[in-house]
C-alpha cells in the first residue's frame, strides 16, 4: 500500500465534514476526483475505509486506523512545514541564553551548532554573567532563553519541558562512602561538599536533600569548572553531587564512585523558559526541538 500525506488529509477531511461534497470543497478539488482518489485508496489497501450508505458518511475500523494515524502525523509535518518556510524566508531574531546550569554547557554546545546552520541570521549568544539571575533578565529582556531546573509562576513566562535527569553523588573510590549503596543526609555532615558557585538554594543537592533534613556538610568549596570538581573529587578533596549525564563517561572510572541520593534516588527536570510572546516564534521552536533531541542522544552517551 502506498500512502501519501494527501490520502491522510482526505480521510481526515471526510471524518470531520461528515461527506465527500464538503470535504472536496475542503480540499479544494472536485467530488469526483475526491471519490476517485478514496477508490483508489480501498483498491490499494483491499478494505473499505468507509461504511456506504451511512449519513453522515463514516469511517470503517480500518478507515478509523488511517485517521488514528493522520490526527498524530499530519500535525508535526504542519509544524515541520512552517518552521522550513520560516527557514527559508531567512527569519532574522535574537536568542540571548544564560543558564541556571553549570553542567549544561556540554549539552548546549551541539544545540547551538545546529542552530546556528539552520538559522545564521539570528544573533546568538550566551550572557554568562546573568546565570545569577537569569529569570529576572528573562522578564526584562535581556535574554530571550534561560536553561532552568526550578519553574516559577511568572507572569508572561512559559517553562518548556526539556528532559528528566537524576542528581548522584560522586566521590573518589578510595572513600568510606563508595561502601554504600546510596548516600543520605547525614553522610555529607563530615564531608567537603565541592559545589559549582550557584546560591544554594538553586543547587540539588540542598534542595532535595540537605536543607529538608538540617543537614550542613562540613565544608563547602565552589568550583567553578566541572573537569576541576571532578579532578578534585578523584583526588580526595571532597565529594560533589552532579547531574547523571555528567558521569556517564566515568561510572566505570577506578578513580571514582557513584552513587544516587537516598535508597530511592531523586528525579529532576530542565526546562526552557522562554517568553509566551516568543515561544510561537519559528527559530525558538526550533532550538527547543533540537534541545530535546540532542538531550537524549546526550543522556544516552
Amino acid at each position: 500500500m502506498h500512502l501519501e500525506f494527501r490520502h491522510l488529509r482526505t480521510i481526515k477531511a471526510i471524518h470531520e465534514e461528515g461527506g465527500l461534497a464538503r470535504a472536496a470543497d475542503r480540499l479544494n478539488i472536485t467530488q469526483s476526483a475526491l471519490s476517485h482518489q478514496v477508490k483508489g485508496l480501498e483498491d490499494q489497501a483491499g478494505v473499505e475505509l468507509f461504511v456506504r450508505r451511512s449519513k453522515p458518511l463514516k469511517l470503517s475500523a480500518a478507515g478509523m486506523k488511517l485517521l488514528a494515524l493522520a490526527e498524530d502525523v499530519l500535525p508535526k509535518i504542519e509544524a515541520l512545514e512552517a518552521e522550513f518556510r520560516g527557514i527559508e524566508e531567512g527569519t532574522q531574531g535574537r536568542l540571548h541564553i544564560a543558564m541556571e546550569c553549570h553542567a549544561c554547557f556540554d549539552w548546549l554546545f551541539p544545540v547551538l551548532h545546529q542552530f546556528r546552520k539552520a538559522w545564521p541570521e539570528v544573533d546568538v549568544d550566551i550572557r554568562l554573567r546573568l546565570a545569577f539571575g537569569a529569570l529576572p533578565a528573562l522578564e526584562r529582556e535581556a535574554v530571550d532563553l534561560v536553561i532552568s531546573s526550578d519553574p516559577e509562576d511568572i507572569p508572561g513566562v512559559i517553562f518548556v519541558p526539556l528532559f528528566d535527569y537524576a542528581p548522584m553523588c560522586i566521590m573518589s573510590a578510595k572513600s568510606p562512602l563508595a561502601a554504600k549503596p546510596f548516600v543520605e543526609a547525614a553522610d555529607f555532615a563530615e564531608q567537603t561538599l565541592i559545589t559549582y558557585p550557584v546560591d544554594r538554594a538553586r543547587l540539588d543537592v540542598f534542595k532535595e536533600l540537605l536543607t529538608p533534613a538540617g543537614i550542613e556538610p562540613a565544608a563547602q568549596r565552589q568550583v567553578e569548572l566541572t573537569d576541576v570538581i571532578l579532578m578534585l573529587v578523584a583526588a580526595g578533596r571532597g565529594i560533589a553531587v552532579l547531574p547523571d549525564w555528567v558521569m556517564r563517561d566515568i561510572r566505570t572510572h577506578p578513580d571514582y564512585a557513584v552513587r544516587p541520593l537516598t535508597a530511592t534516588g531523586r528525579t529532576r527536570r530542565m526546562y526552557a523558559a522562554v517568553r509566551e510572546a516568543d515561544a510561537t516564534k519559528p527559530y525558538m521552536a526550533h532550538v527547543i526541538r533540537i534541545a530535546k533531541s540532542e538531550a537524549v542522544k546526550f543522556q544516552r552517551g
